[in-house]
């Protein structure tokens, strides 16, 4: 069975300033610091594009975990998709929106997954909770940068 969910959050920025803050390497590890991830293979630093890969290593819920992803869709600054292509998923989908929306930006994740053990229980039970958690506060430290941008 597979998970997804969606979260929204709205920006006061330009969709282009959201859009390569998302696709930040650096951007995402300042976001990450509380769970000590760090970009250990592919593109380490600045900005990943179409094709590109990165592999992350954290932990989360005090375990370690590694991670490869790619970004297999890209049309700034619209919408992008990263796809797990090794790691602890079954399968982990990505895709990030950015629409104009009066003075700001609306991002919209949706996010779909795989457990790798019993399936649907592990999803909604630990997953899906535990991901929409680190999203919103992946998205809330972006806002904050997105907005320092700007002053």
């Amino acid at each position: 069975m597979t998970a997804t969910f969606t979260e929204v959050t709205w920006v006061a920025c330009p969709p282009e300033v959201l859009f390569d803050l998302s696709l930040s390497i650096d951007a995402h590890l300042a976001s990450m610091r509380r769970s000590g991830e760090r970009a250990v293979g592919g593109v380490t630093s600045g900005i990943i594009g179409l094709g590109e890969s990165v592999t992350w290593r954290a932990r989360h819920s005090g375990v370690v975990w590694t991670m490869t992803s790619r970004i297999t869709a890209l049309d700034r600054p619209h919408r992008f998709v990263d796809q797990q292509v090794a790691g602890p998923f079954r399968s982990f989908r990505h895709e990030h929106v950015f629409d104009a929306d009066g003075a700001g930006t609306r991002m919209t994740d949706l996010v779909t997954l795989r457990s790798p053990l019993l399936g649907p229980v592990v999803e909604a039970l630990l997953l899906r909770p535990y991901l929409r958690r680190l999203i919103r506060s992946r998205n809330a430290a972006l806002v904050e940068m997105a907005t320092q941008k700007r002053t």
